[in-house]
């Protein structure tokens, strides 16, 4: 079992998780993450290791309520109350070296685990760039973290609510076209953004690495469920990823396969609604 700690709105259905897991927070680094189960009949779901609160024993995950198990944690899960498995840390973490000028760009709740590998950068001795965004000023996350570790920090957002109006991808085009040496990218969003990333620094051949979190089940490469397919070969982003060469990966055959189940997780969701909460067990709480 692992106990909430903490538990924090952030935005519209954006919600910061501090759970007790000790064993996993002090193996993580960043750019891995964990896969859960809530209960008993519950499925299990991937999500990405933000930090390790040392002083609260814990693991910081931020999650967006998209799908029915993710809605069910916002709506039936609170700080005192138990998760019933939690498996990690798994997968690759980030690599981090000193690079030189690095640009980290994350949208949406992509800017959660953006994070500590922004962080770890600036550590590491390298000039880094941040450049964050959301569809509103209500839905950007994590300014204030990610200020705190970057040497500069952009802020975009889709409506012009908040800084400046536009794209990730479109404050990053403008970087490159200056005249100074970008070393590497990361990219973490929604995949459109990340694959758009990628475009943009292609012609120059500038290393940028992108977050995959396609569908999963184990997290061991056993099920096959997120196979990608990268330089034209088959990867899996729990055990090879999640992190991948951007410049490789094949994002519009991911994106059709993440379409693929859209209509199962529709009807997961609405069955859920219908009696919501109702399948947490005594042992959860």
């Amino acid at each position: 079992m692992h106990r909430i700690r903490t538990k924090r709105t952030l935005g519209p259905h954006i919600t910061e998780y501090v759970i007790e897991a000790p064993d996993i927070g002090r193996a993580a680094r960043a750019g891995q993450f964990i896969v859960l189960r809530l209960h008993e009949q519950g499925e299990r779901v991937p999500l990405t290791i933000v930090e390790f609160v040392s002083h609260l024993r814990g693991i910081t995950l931020v999650v967006q309520s998209l799908g029915k198990t993710t809605q069910e944690m916002e709506d039936c899960f609170h700080e005192g109350d138990a998760i019933l498995d939690m498996v990690g840390p798994l997968g690759e973490p980030s690599e981090i070296d000193t690079f030189g000028t690095v640009v980290c760009v994350g949208g949406g709740v992509g800017n959660a685990p953006l994070f500590p590998i922004a962080r770890d950068l600036h550590e590491a001795g390298n000039h880094v760039i941040g450049v964050i965004g959301a569809r509103s000023r209500d839905y950007l996350i994590y300014e204030d973290k990610l200020g705190a570790v970057c040497d500069e920090l952009y802020v975009m957002t889709d409506d012009g609510s908040y800084g400046e109006q536009g794209f990730t991808s479109n404050r990053l085009a403008d970087l490159m076209d200056e005249e100074r040496r970008i070393d590497r990218v990361w990219a973490i969003g929604p995949p459109i953004m990340m694959k758009a990333c990628c475009e943009v620094t292609r012609p120059s051949k500038v290393p940028t690495v992108v977050s995959l979190n396609p569908l999963m089940v184990d997290g061991t490469g056993m099920c096959g469920g997120c196979r990608v397919e990268v330089g034209g070969v088959t990867r899996f982003a729990c055990v090879d990823g999640p992190e991948f060469d951007g410049h490789l990966v094949d994002f519009d055959g991911m994106m059709d396969r993440l379409r693929f189940y859209a209509g199962a997780e529709a009807d997961a969701l609405e069955q859920y609604a219908e009696h919501p909460c109702s399948r947490r067990t005594e042992g959860t709480s």
